[in-house]
């Protein structure tokens, strides 16, 4: 289990842009008491495509 101990200061976000999302990731800001990750799979590992990225739509 990993413990990880995190001392908050002040934080200011301007702009944020996201290009492409990993096929597991999590985008935060801001405070969060517990983040809860799983994941299951019910299909066979041959049958998994599993790519880098995720790509977004572009602003218009």
């Amino acid at each position: 289990m990993l413990n990880l101990q995190v001392e908050n200061k002040q934080i200011f976000v301007g702009d944020v842009r996201i290009v492409g999302v990993a096929s597991s990731s999590i985008f935060l800001i801001g405070d969060t008491e517990v983040i809860s990750l799983s994941s299951m799979f019910d299909t066979p590992p041959e049958a998994v495509i599993i790519s880098p990225f995720v790509p977004l739509p572009s602003e218009v």
